[in-house]
């Protein structure tokens, strides 16, 4: 035995050996990822390094680092070696973009298989595919509201997670957005309809009144959305992840740095705003318009600070507490 472990001990400390270990590790325990748009925004910053859990959901199938091809086949077809349980509501989860599964994404899991969904702006209402009973079992009656012949929650998971915000940094919201999306190329995950009783502005769309977008989540499929909701590429975008695309569960902050640009902090750097941060620059600029030389310079010593209050910290602690910006 005592052999065993010296030669062990030998190759571990050999380049082989170390590079074995480590891919071992970002294959099968934890992966660094960094926190690339803002969408996740006040719960997880632009610029948070991460650690990731790779076993949380089960064992996925390794991919080799940075080109993102997989090692192994899809024997199952469900994306993992090893089956595990699957994401709960509430969770944050690393998955891959369904649209382009070399890029990992990182949303908040708002409802599971068999949930329905209905959004306007500001509103995220769910119906729970438990049924009325669970509803009133474990939500208040000021956050249950009877829509449709059946019981939805408000905004569901804001109480509990101050880095669920509506916060949006543009002159539109995301819902406007989505509703463009639907008249203009159809391409986004959600049904416009009409809902008596629910308090949204009306819209008219091919002549028809629209008031809210409503979706059925798909059986072992995850509906994703960003805490920045009003800034977010997400589900109701592109759709619900399947079992087999999902990665891991964000684990612990261990580097946070501040590098955005000031072109960055006052107009993003996509469609959705998400990386646009106008409230930032007004927190340093105070007194000088965000738009004004003065606060370009102001920034700019701002900038390439590290976030020393993040690190180290895990993420399952800091998402319960006030957003540290």
């Amino acid at each position: 035995m005592k052999k065993f472990l010296h030669k062990l001990y030998r190759f571990s400390g050999s380049w082989t050996g170390t590079v074995i270990i480590v891919l071992f590790l970002i294959f099968f325990v934890a992966q660094s990822f960094v926190i690339p748009s803002g969408s996740m925004k006040r719960t997880l910053l632009i610029g948070d390094f991460l650690f990731a859990k790779k076993f949380s959901y089960g064992t996925p199938i390794p991919h080799l680092p940075w080109l993102e091809i997989p090692l192994l086949p899809d024997i199952f077809d469900n994306g993992h070696l090893i089956e595990g349980p699957r994401p709960s509501r509430e969770d944050i989860v690393i998955f891959r973009y369904p649209k382009n599964t070399k890029i990992h994404y990182v949303k908040r899991c708002v409802a599971v298989g068999g949930d329905e969904l209905i959004y306007a702006d500001k509103k995220l209402l769910i119906h729970f595919n438990e049924g009325d009973a669970y509803i009133q079992s474990h939500y208040s009656k000021e956050k249950i509201f009877s829509l449709m012949g059946k019981l939805w929650v408000l905004n569901p998971y804001m109480d509990r997670y101050p880095g669920i915000q509506y916060s949006p940094e543009g002159q539109s919201n995301i819902f406007d957005a989505l509703l463009q999306h639907y008249v203009y190329d159809k391409e986004i995950d959600m049904n416009p309809i009409y809902i008596d009783g629910l308090q949204s502005q009306e819209y008219a769309i091919d002549s028809r009144p629209v008031n809210a977008l409503y979706k059925k989540v798909e059986a072992d499929h995850f509906y994703m959305i960003g805490d920045n909701r009003d800034n977010s590429n997400d589900s109701r975008f592109w759709g619900s992840v399947p079992y087999k695309l999902i990665v891991g569960k964000p684990w612990l902050i261990y580097f946070s740095f501040e590098g955005r640009d000031y072109t960055s902090m006052l107009k993003g750097e996509d469609a959705y705003g998400s990386g646009q941060d106008n409230a930032g620059l007004r927190r340093v600029c105070q007194t000088s318009p965000i738009d004004s030389k003065e606060c370009e310079a102001l920034w700019e010593k701002e900038r390439f600070t590290v976030r020393w209050g993040r690190i180290g910290r895990q993420v399952d602690t800091i998402e319960y507490e006030q957003p540290i910006e």
